[in-house]
């Protein structure tokens, strides 16, 4: 395939933009700012003839590519998030491209303590000769997901463009939030009209994720015992103490640092409070429901084994459902991921289906009733300084788009 790519323009265009979610935030979007790249999208999809693309007033970007056949086609859905991690800053996106990489490490301008090391980076040893993408140092690049909503964006423009190419009616969503776990909280599923969908938030070239993580939230509050400190002994219980010692007896295995793969982990992310009470949130992950609740009992067998000795003080244990397998989902159709495969291959790449260690959008679109799993879009190293995408990447996931489209038209009877 070789069309006039738009995907780096509209990447180094896009990149600029402040779209930062904030988990602290009540409002939906959790940032205003992520309406101003959505007014944008909004304006480029019409200026290519796409009428119906519009921007509701929780930050949803949703738009119409208009059928090509006469054929009566599943409607097909091709999404990406628009915010960034609030684990590293987007202001003042500088994007830097590094043409015809020679495989050496790659030092960020404007932060050189900030490098990317050949060594720690296996998939830049595919990248020799290709264009790299990269920032100057200070902040993330945004290629996740700003890569995946470029890649859609660029190939909406290819398809209304050339109207050879057969395909049936295909729906286009850009969410807020995702990076907060929030990114389909408002969708509006009746409104989208789609049958199938497909998230362009993937990793290396050729990958296809049909099955994440189960997740859920845990919170533990701890009530202590407090007194004067100068009159403490035998009478205080320190809730600080207590939501250090649970901490302290959390499995060693079993936690982010030391698991990979399909390994399950327990970590928590934050701890807030005083003398009085201490609210520990972890976030706990794994690959199968049954083993989701076996951690789940082990973090609360593991607290009240710690609490038990301080008799007058207590602890509340409260789990929330974040969001679970989609591969769960998945297997109920199982051509959805197959035409994804199909479409790598006759891109000219290997498919590789693979698991994600973390969750996407179509994770909660699936069990929402909308089968989504996730292609690469091409990103690296993602919430972090170091964060790159690849020119010709992102030119092949376009690709994968527009040949997904024909297959789903051509596989129809």
């Amino acid at each position: 395939m070789n069309y006039n790519y738009t995907v780096t323009e509209r990447f180094l265009r896009y990149v600029k933009i402040d779209t930062q979610s904030d988990p602290s935030s009540p409002t939906i979007p959790s940032t205003e700012k992520q309406k101003d790249l959505g007014k944008l999208l909004v304006d480029e999809l019409k200026e290519m003839g796409i009428k119906d693309a519009e921007i509701d007033e929780f930050g949803y970007v949703y738009a119409t590519i208009p059928s090509t056949t006469s054929k009566k086609v599943p409607v097909i859905c091709f999404c990406a998030h628009m915010d960034t991690s609030p684990d590293c800053s987007g202001k003042n996106v500088q994007p830097i491209i590094h043409k015809n990489y020679n495989g050496q490490d790659i030092i960020l301008p404007n932060d050189k303590t900030q490098v990317i090391i050949f060594n720690e980076h296996p998939a830049l040893k595919d990248q020799i000769g290709n264009d790299i993408i990269t920032t100057d140092g200070t902040t993330l690049l945004g290629a996740d997901n700003k890569a995946g909503v470029a890649e859609i964006m660029d190939a909406a423009c290819i398809l209304m463009n050339n109207k050879n190419i057969p395909h049936g009616e295909i729906k286009i969503l850009f969410t807020p939030d995702e990076e907060i776990g929030r990114g389909v909280d408002k969708i509006d599923l009746k409104k989208l009209g789609a049958d199938f969908a497909y998230t362009m938030d993937g990793e290396t070239l050729g990958h296809i994720e049909n099955e994440t993580f189960s997740a859920d939230g845990v919170t533990i509050t701890i009530k202590g015992f407090p007194t004067h400190p100068g009159f403490a002994k035998d009478k205080m219980q320190h809730a600080i103490k207590i939501a250090a010692a649970i901490i302290e007896k959390l499995p060693k295995a079993k936690s982010p640092e030391t698991t990979e793969k399909k390994e399950a982990f327990i970590h928590p992310v934050s701890v807030n409070g005083g003398l009085e009470e201490v609210v520990i949130k972890f976030i706990i992950r794994a690959f199968t429901t049954e083993e989701l609740e076996q951690l789940e009992n082990e973090l609360k067998q593991i607290t009240e084994e710690v609490i038990a000795p301080f008799k007058k003080c207590s602890f509340q244990f409260e789990i929330q459902e974040q969001y679970r397998n989609m591969k769960d989902i998945l297997d109920t159709c199982p051509h959805v991921v197959d035409y994804a495969v199909e479409a790598i291959k006759r891109t000219g790449l290997k498919p590789v289906l693979s698991s994600i260690r973390g969750g996407t959008d179509g994770s909660r679109l699936s069990f929402m009733g909308l089968p989504c799993p996730n292609i690469f879009a091409g990103e690296h190293a993602f919430h972090s300084k170091q964060e790159w995408v690849s020119i010709q990447d992102m030119q092949k996931a376009v690709d994968v788009i527009i040949c997904l489209s024909a297959i789903w038209e051509e596989k129809t009877g």
